[in-house]
């Protein structure tokens, strides 16, 4: 299972000393906070895409470019790529190139955005929202799949004899995850292609993760990729931690009813009731995270929000030492002691890599030898 945080990248003003950081200082952030999640044993960054104040990743490929140069084994990954209002022919080049430079530790998560304003600013329409996000990830999966493409659709040019470069490295195309918070059709679509879903389990109660899940693992089965409990599942999650849950409470507080997203509706204690937000001890946020697999089962990625509502980098940094001290090290192990042996790992470069050179030469890989590419030891 794979453990990481990912970020929004807004910049709000730390309600408790009134300073808002600079773009520049809160881009620096976001990077001191992947070097971060590397040392303290996490596996994956990853940033969001906005095109709008107060938000600063516009550009999610250079930011992960940047961080891949300084990083040994951190995947990198987004918490959306818009594939609503991106030419899929340019997103298809730019994280083809950035899986290049990263050696092959690169996936991205697809998803609409939920910020109505940016349709038109690339020249969409929000009403197009479910059709753009389909038939754009169609144009995307072939493109990353077949070296010449002839192609027709709805909302771009056509395509002639078109060949996207780079091609995929090692011909294997970067993991997709399907993101979403409410929409069943996103659920659909990474079921149809037998890629990753990932619920984004911030806002939303229980239930709700479940039935997203509960329809895409369903569904996932229905087309023939695996049982429902071998589909691909990803959860996000928000904590905020201090060794004394009555500290954690105290501190948070403030930036909670603050902030942009959330701040002056529900109380903190009400929206950690409701919601998966955890504030409190490292062993609480262990407790909770754990309960995650009762409603959606066993799944393969957890991915937290830590660095948002104006928190300053030097609490960020202290959460990141929790999270790798007392947090990720014990649920690695009980998750990992839950998991039947026929549910998969996380998806890798290396993994799929085996598994591409497999079937096409199911006789070509030694059993030890696919285990050794895909990152595991066989003994």
């Amino acid at each position: 299972m794979q453990f990481g945080v990912f970020t929004v990248g807004d910049v709000t003003v730390d309600p408790t000393n009134g300073q808002m950081p600079s773009e520049r200082e809160r881009i620096k952030a976001m990077t001191a906070i992947a070097l971060k999640a590397e040392e303290v044993g996490l596996d994956v960054f990853a940033t969001g895409e906005h095109h709008n104040p107060p938000f600063v990743p516009s550009s999610p490929t250079t930011m992960l470019g940047w961080i891949a140069a300084r990083t040994e084994r951190l995947l990198l990954s987004t918490a959306t790529t818009l594939i609503t209002t991106n030419d899929p022919v340019k997103i298809a080049e730019d994280y083809a190139m950035l899986q290049h430079l990263a050696d092959g530790r690169v996936d991205l998560m697809m998803g609409r955005g939920n910020t109505g304003p940016v349709y038109p600013w690339f020249g969409q329409d929000i009403r197009n929202g479910i059709p753009l996000a389909i038939e754009n990830y169609d144009l995307l999966h072939r493109l990353w799949r077949e070296d010449v493409v002839d192609w027709k659709g709805r909302f771009r040019t056509p395509l002639q004899s078109f060949t996207s470069t780079p091609r995929p490295l090692d011909g294997v195309p970067p993991f997709v995850w399907h993101g979403s918070i409410r929409s069943p059709e996103i659920a659909e679509q990474a079921a149809y292609y037998g890629d990753g879903f990932f619920a984004n389990h911030i806002f939303w109660p229980k239930e709700h993760t479940q039935r997203m899940v509960g329809l895409y693992r369903q569904r996932y089965a229905h087309y023939g990729h695996g049982s429902p409990d071998q589909a691909i599942v990803g959860l996000g999650g928000q904590v905020f931690m201090r060794r004394n849950s009555q500290d954690a409470v105290r501190e948070f507080r403030p930036y909670f009813d603050n902030a942009p997203v959330y701040g002056h509706g529900p109380s903190l204690e009400e929206f950690t009731r409701e919601t998966p937000l955890t504030v409190g001890s490292p062993q609480q946020v262990v407790d909770r995270t754990l309960g995650f697999r009762d409603y959606v089962g066993d799944y393969q990625r957890q991915l937290f929000l830590i660095d948002h509502a104006g928190l300053p980098l030097k609490t960020v940094l202290e959460q990141l030492d929790l999270l790798g001290e007392e947090v990720v090290p014990v649920l690695r192990k009980e998750f990992d002691s839950m998991r039947p042996a026929h549910v998969p790992a996380a998806p890798t470069h290396a993994s799929l890599l085996a598994d591409q050179l497999a079937a096409a030469d199911p006789f070509a890989l030694t059993t030890d030898f696919a285990e050794l590419l895909a990152g595991r030891d066989p003994s």
